[in-house]
Formats: structure tokens, C-alpha cells, sequence
């Protein structure tokens, strides 16, 4: 709020003989108060959504055969999962030996866990955590109007972490809005429906911290890290948008002391309709496969490879029998896109492959030898253990040795050989100091690529080292029980 030169005299000849200064004291409160009014208009008010949504929103409560295993503890308001997000010292209360609930005389008691969900369709269907009723013999949704309505499970996907259930008798059910995850941007605003700690339809809201996270236990799943405060009880519960629009289903949090930490991750949404409508209609899902280890492109990596930045996957190993293979793909090529998507991490990849349909083919954008190319790859499906994810080197200390890059090779053993499936490399016998024990190389690594050079005998490493360029970085592609990785040598 801002006045002219011609009100301020006004207002000093008519303020009964006020002070300038007292003006100017009162013209500042009213602009602070505007600015204040102006700031509280701006932050987006979550009434109107939260009352438009919880109806569609469940708690769900499973009860699970008596058993010694797990926590012991009669009536646990927390699965073994939950349980393993608080503090150690109460995983140890509710485990041990010592505990006044588990380990006692007397009859096993029936485990109990919480956990929440949603309703996508008006005749029940439920999506909610498979970490939440697994291994469940009973299972009770309880809608915001106090109904307790018994469900069965349709189906679950332990990979992505997502379970569907249906309501027995369910008509003409509150459902929730589905919106689109992949319009999600950082930064957004975003609100949690849920039961923490078994306090029913809490509402918390935050913004998108990032997007596209890969987690240790689901390389399939992009998740949406949010800054929403989930607490054990919230997962499976819907993550909204200003619009109304479920984007996301709450599933982890990170952790160190039990409690809310800034960094939770929840399922986006357009991956877990997919999901659904595979478990609906098939009763399984079904997940791309491509049948590559791959790595992530680090500095050193994109340098030896000459790329400008780190960007891509790096293939380390192509397995046998694979669609990779079949298209032509080979070990030490870096793919750059997919089906016209960028792949920035190596993560990237893995949910790209694993959404597209078994039997369609995707075209990849690779680069081999310095220059891009293109390959057709018709896409495989997913084995039940199939894995594509990146292997981290970890380096060891070697002894002291004469050889050329601090290294000491031999032949590499037939036994050596079949037991990780070789047909040809060399065995490291010693790394001492230089540039191989600094790459992370170990004994007993198998060297089957320098440079871009294959490797299949001593005299070949030699050959191959005699003529390394003094001036950059160089890969070495090594075999370390069983799997193949690259590592970065540095002059």
C-alpha cells in the first residue's frame, strides 16, 4: 500500500497535529499489515481439498496367525516393517529376550499391523502397500464414516511394493481422483492422507523434493521424494496435488531415529495404475526386461569413454540369451536414450524398461566406440529374479609390485574360467601401488578389457598396456565373482 506526496501532506495537516514521524511510523504498519494479508492469500488453503477427499480414503488392519517369529509382541500396532523404522533401542524392546510382550509363557497371539490405502473404483478396489498386508489372514477397511468392511487381496507386487484389494460387497463406494505423476514438478505442492501411529485421516503436506529417486530394494520404482511428514501407519496412503488429484501413494520413509525426518518417498501414480490394471485384468504383472548390468557414468568413466559429461548407462555385462543381445547390444556400450527419452543415470533405465510392454520394441540410442548409433530392441519380459542394476566398485589394498600399472597378472585358470562362465581374460594376482590399485582393481579380478582392447591372454595385456595413452583416463572392464563392472585407470 503506497500513497502519493499530495495524501501524506493531507494526512499530516489533518492528523490534529501528529509528528511526521508518527505518520510515517503509522503508513509502515499499514503497508506491513498489506504485506502480511498479501503473503497469508498467497500459501494454498487445503480445507476444501481434504474434505472433498478423506471419504475416499481407508484404514486397513490386518490380522496375521499366531507366530513366534517376528516381533512377539501381542497385538503389535507395527509390522516387522514398521518396526524396523524406529529407533534400535525399541526394536530391541519389542524383539529381545527382555521384552514384557514377546517371548513369554503362554499362547502365541495373532500379529496385527495398520497401514492405509485408497478407493479407485466405486465397486472397491482398494490400492494400498503390499508391505502392509503381507502375509495378512485377515483384513478390515475401515472408511471415514466408521464402516468396517471385510476385503480380499486381488494381487501383489512385492517389486513395486503395491497391493490390490477388493471390498466384499462394496457399491457405490467414494473414490479418489486420478491424476498424472509425470507432470509433478519440484517444487510443487503436495498433502498426505493417512493414519500415522494409528491416528485415522491425518493430513500432512509438504512440496516435491525430487523426482525419479532409485532405492536399493525397487530399481523399477522412479519414486517422488516429497518432504511431506509420513510416519509408520501413513503407508499406502494417497499423495495429492492442489488439484485434488491422487499423484503418488506413500510407501518409505528415511530414517535414523523413528520419526519424521524431511525425506519420504511415495510410488508415482501413473507407474502404479499400470500396476493395477495388470493385476485387475491378469491377476500378475508382467515387466520389461532387457538383460543388461549397467552402471552408472562417472567423470573418469565419460572421460575414457569421450563424452563431454557423465551421462548414460554404461552396459558392463550382456547376458546370454537376452533381448540385449539378440539386438546387438554389447558390453562397454553407454545408452543415451530410450524410445526418445534421455537417460541421464543409469537408475533411469530401469523404469523405463521395466513400463514397456513384453514384446514391443524400443529403439536405444548408444554410444560405441565414440559414435552414436541406433538398435531396435524387441523387449523382453522381467524373470522372476531378473535384476538390472548398477555394481559398486569398492577398492582393496594389494601388495607392492613390479608390473606394469602396479598390477600382476597370469593366466586365468580353467577352473577359474567355468566357474564364472570366462571363456578368456586374465587373472590378478597382485595390485600394487599405481594407477590399477587407485582404479579399485583386486586380486583376483578378471581383466577382460583395457581401453576398449579385449584381453585374452598375458601377452595380450602387455600389448594392450605397452600402448596406453600417457594423457587421460583409460577404462578396464574387470569380472568380480560373476559380475562384470568398469573401472577408470588414471595416468
Amino acid at each position: 500500500m503506497l500513497i502519493t506526496k499530495q495524501e501524506y501532506r493531507t494526512l499530516v495537516t489533518t492528523s490534529g497535529g501528529w509528528s511526521k514521524a508518527t505518520v510515517c511510523v503509522l503508513c509502515l504498519l499499514v503497508f506491513l499489515f498489506w504485506v502480511q494479508g498479501a503473503n497469508a492469500r498467497s500459501l494454498p488453503d487445503f480445507t476444501e481439498l481434504v474434505e472433498d477427499n478423506s471419504s475416499a480414503v481407508v484404514n486397513i488392519s490386518t490380522t496375521s496367525k499366531p507366530s513366534r517369529r517376528g516381533s512377539g509382541y501381542p497385538g503389535a500396532p507395527f509390522d516387522e516393517r514398521q518396526l524396523e523404522q524406529l529407533p534400535e533401542f525399541f526394536q530391541e524392546f519389542f524383539r529381545g529376550p527382555q521384552s514384557p510382550y514377546g517371548n513369554r509363557p503362554g499362547p502365541a497371539q495373532p500379529r496385527q499391523s495398520m497401514g492405509s490405502g485408497f478407493i479407485v473404483s466405486k465397486d472397491g478396489y482398494v490400492l494400498t502397500n503390499n508391505h502392509v498386508i503381507e502375509g495378512a489372514d485377515e483384513i478390515v477397511v475401515r472408511l471415514s464414516d466408521r464402516r468396517e468392511l471385510p476385503a480380499t487381496l486381488v494381487g501383489t507386487d512385492p517389486r513395486s511394493d503395491m497391493a490390490v484389494l477388493k471390498i466384499e460387497n462394496g457399491d457405490d463406494l467414494p473414490v479418489v481422483k486420478i491424476g498424472r505423476s509425470r507432470n509433478l514438478e519440484v517444487g510443487e505442492w503436495v498433502l498426505a492422507i493417512g493414519s500415522p501411529f494409528g491416528f485415522d485421516y491425518t493430513v500432512t503436506a509438504g512440496i516435491v523434493s525430487a523426482l525419479g529417486r532409485s532405492l536399493p530394494t525397487e530399481n523399477y520404482v522412479p519414486f517422488i521424494q516429497t518432504d511431506v511428514a509420513i510416519n509408520p501407519g501413513n503407508s499406502g496412503g494417497p499423495l495429492f496435488n492442489l488439484d485434488g488429484e491422487v499423484v503418488g501413494i506413500n510407501s518409505q520413509i528415511y530414517t535414523r531415529s523413528g520419526g519424521f525426518m524431511g525425506v519420504s518417498f511415495a510410488i508415482p501414480i501413473d507407474d502404479a495404475m499400470n500396476v493395477f490394471n495388470q493385476i485387475r485384468d491378469k491377476g500378475f504383472v508382467a515387466r520389461g526386461w532387457l538383460g543388461v548390468l549397467i552402471q552408472e557414468v562417472n567423470r573418469d568413466l565419460a572421460e575414457s569413454f569421450g563424452l563431454k559429461r557423465p551421462r548414460g548407462a554404461l552396459i558392463a555385462e550382456v547376458m546370454s540369451g537376452s533381448p540385449a543381445e539378440d539386438a546387438g547390444l554389447e558390453a562397454g556400450d553407454i545408452v543415451l536414450e530410450y524410445d526418445g527419452d534421455s537417460v541421464e543415470l543409469s537408475s533411469d533405465l530401469p523404469p523405463m524398461v521395466g513400463r514397456t510392454s513384453v514384446g514391443e520394441t524400443a529403439t536405444l540410442t548408444v554410444l560405441r566406440e565414440g559414435r552414436e548409433m541406433e538398435l531396435d530392441v524387441e523387449i523382453g519380459k522381467l524373470p522372476e529374479q531378473g535384476n538390472e542394476q548398477a555394481v559398486a566398485p569398492g577398492p582393496d589394498q594389494g601388495g607392492p609390485s613390479p608390473a606394469p600399472l602396479g598390477l600382476a597378472v597370469e593366466p586365468l585358470p580353467a577352473e577359474f574360467a567355468d566357474s564364472m562362465d570366462l571363456d578368456s581374460g586374465v587373472l590378478v594376482t597382485n595390485v600394487g601401488p599405481g594407477p590399477a590399485l587407485n582404479a579399485g582393481i583386486r586380486p583376483r579380478d578378471v581383466i577382460t578389457e583395457i581401453h576398449r582392447q579385449p584381453v585374452r591372454t598375458v601377452e595380450e595385456f602387455r600389448d594392450v598396456v605397452s600402448s596406453l595413452p600417457d594423457d587421460r583416463a583409460v577404462s578396464v572392464r574387470v569380472v568380480r565373482q560373476g559380475r562384470a563392472i568398469y573401472l577408470v585407470m588414471k595416468p
